[in-house]
């Protein structure tokens, strides 16, 4: 069956469900920053498609602006970390993680990372507490929803979920090792083939490559914690007021929606209850302002290339950014760079900085040769969708595994902003920009992209509707969810045959024993006679 009618027959799925013209209401517990950034594309397109959303939003809350969402519904509510608190957590985590943070091995910089993401627990656990504790909020809450969207990095959507006796998914790009997909999701990520993610690996795996991720995997999944779970135990547990642990509650996702795709991810095992829908936000460039627009014809048959290390680089040093400045006039290409501090000495006639660039309209132009990238998700698949090929400078997070994925699928370079010197920028431009290779698999991973039997939002807005439509996806659920961690290991079997063969093996051991014993006792009757 053509791909087009099948999308047809899902979209007419969708609108089946709800037919008779009620639609949903959904809540939202949001997390900030990029986050938001990116949820938000799915909560404007429910509102689209008719239905209510109502997002949870702290006075903590920095980029979650009511004024700039008019068709969204929120409720607020006062919390004791303040705005500064947790905007100041957040620079002090960008700064460490690019400037600090040890990079020549993986267990150099494990227990930073772990402190970093204990005090972001800190402040969530407090932001949860004053939510759920806010017997006015809960009230008003309460009877009003059909479905609950978490992203589970912030740990609590879960916990309203179940207070309100209301199914909740899970929208999310990773978690730290995967261990929120692993223990709690019960994904199946082989260490064999599956670069854990934040260790940089990518593709198929040396000897080496898959001693350093095996140590990875032990690390996050022995040592790790995402949470201080002993504190969220027992906060969750005196809320509910049963014994229950946070692993628990977050269990019992109806969705894990996973803000990533194959043409990023390599293969590997998934579940009935997982889908990868990565570049819901991507769309068809637009026109560019009439002035950028002059600008970038005025290029010529040498074209564009777009520079930006996302919204939240702000500290560059001064060395770095004329270093920088200097690659980018050495090119014929004119480049427009998003960057907002002094403006370097060494800025060529061929660039202009911008404070802020219409990111998807520049990468969807024809003119556009090449995308210099920190390697988040969200331009990161924008730059797929649009087949631009890419120069890799990650920062933090995930976007070194992000740019180590690029980089093995041939459609990026990579540079360490640390070590980076103006030649080694110059030689990955004109590599990028000059070899068709990095352009032919671009342009083969955004053809992947883009043949799908239906678009990753639909998929999102189909799911959400399901679980709406059926009050929970239960059928998809893996019945894993219900063992102990003994049992889902199957420990308590293998131990159980263990025992049967330890007794099996005794007692051929104890015949072997009685027949020696019988013939020694015949031989010594014989030789007596």
């Amino acid at each position: 069956m053509p791909w087009k009618w099948i999308s047809a027959l899902l979209l007419l799925q969708i609108s089946c469900c709800f037919k008779s013209g009620n639609c949903g209401k959904v809540l939202m517990w949001p997390m900030d920053f990029s986050h938001w950034m990116n949820i938000k594309i799915i909560l404007d397109e429910l509102v689209q498609r008719g239905h209510e959303v109502t997002v949870l939003k702290s006075s903590a809350f920095f980029f979650l602006d009511p004024k700039k969402s008019s068709d969204l519904k929120f409720e607020l509510f006062p919390t004791s970390v303040s705005k500064d608190e947790l905007q100041n957590h957040f620079i002090k985590l960008l700064d460490v993680w690019t400037y600090e943070l040890p990079r020549d091995t993986y267990l150099s910089y494990s227990p930073i990372l772990q402190n970093m993401v204990y005090e972001f627990s800190s402040f969530y656990l407090r932001l949860c507490k004053d939510a759920v504790s806010n017997k006015q909020l809960m009230a008003k809450l309460q009877s009003k929803f059909d479905l609950l969207l978490s992203d589970p990095v912030a740990a609590c959507g879960d916990l309203i979920a179940e207070l309100l006796h209301i199914p909740f998914l899970y929208s999310l790009r990773f978690s730290p090792g995967h261990k929120l997909e692993k223990s709690i999701g019960k994904c199946i990520l082989p260490p064999s083939y599956v670069p854990v993610i934040l260790s940089g690996l990518a593709g198929k795996m040396t000897f080496i490559d898959r001693v350093k991720n095996m140590i990875c995997m032990l690390y996050f999944d022995f040592w790790f914690e995402r949470l201080r779970h002993k504190e969220w135990d027992m906060f969750y547990s005196e809320i509910l007021g049963r014994p229950t642990t946070v692993e628990e509650t977050m269990g019992k996702a109806e969705m894990w929606l996973i803000r990533s795709y194959w043409d990023l991810e390599f293969p590997h095992p998934t579940l009935p209850n997982v889908d990868y829908v990565g570049g819901f936000h991507c769309k068809p460039a637009k026109s560019l302002p009439k002035d950028m627009e002059e600008f970038v014809q005025s290029s010529g048959e040498h074209g564009v290339v777009v520079f930006s290390l996302g919204s939240m680089v702000s500290n560059m040093t001064e060395e770095k950014a004329n270093a920088i400045a200097w690659a980018l006039a050495q090119i014929p290409q004119k480049v427009l760079w998003k960057f907002d501090g002094k403006t370097p000495a060494t800025l060529g006639p061929n660039t202009r900085v911008y404070t802020w660039l219409p990111q998807n309209d520049l990468l969807g132009h024809p003119k556009t040769k090449a995308f210099v990238t920190h390697g988040g998700a969200n331009g990161l698949y924008e730059a797929i969708y649009h087949g631009i090929p890419m120069i890799g400078i990650p920062i933090f997070g995930e976007q070194y595994d992000n740019i180590a994925h690029m980089v093995a699928k041939g459609a990026a370079v990579s540079l360490n902003i640390r070590t980076m010197s103006k030649s080694d920028l110059l030689s990955a431009l004109e590599e990028v920009i000059d070899n068709p290779f990095y352009k032919k698999n671009a342009m083969l991973l955004s053809t992947i992209h883009h043949d799908q039997p239906m678009k990753p939002l639909d998929r999102v807005v189909f799911w959400i509707e399901f679980i709406m439509c059926h009050k929970g996806a239960k059928h998809l659920r893996p019945l894993g969810h219900d063992l102990s961690w003994y049992q889902y290991h199957s420990l308590d079997v293998i131990g159980f045959l263990l025992a049967c063969l330890a007794v099996i093996a005794a007692l051929i051991v104890k015949c072997f024993l009685l027949v020696y014993q019988i013939f020694v006792k015949k031989e010594k009757t014989m030789k007596n006679e």
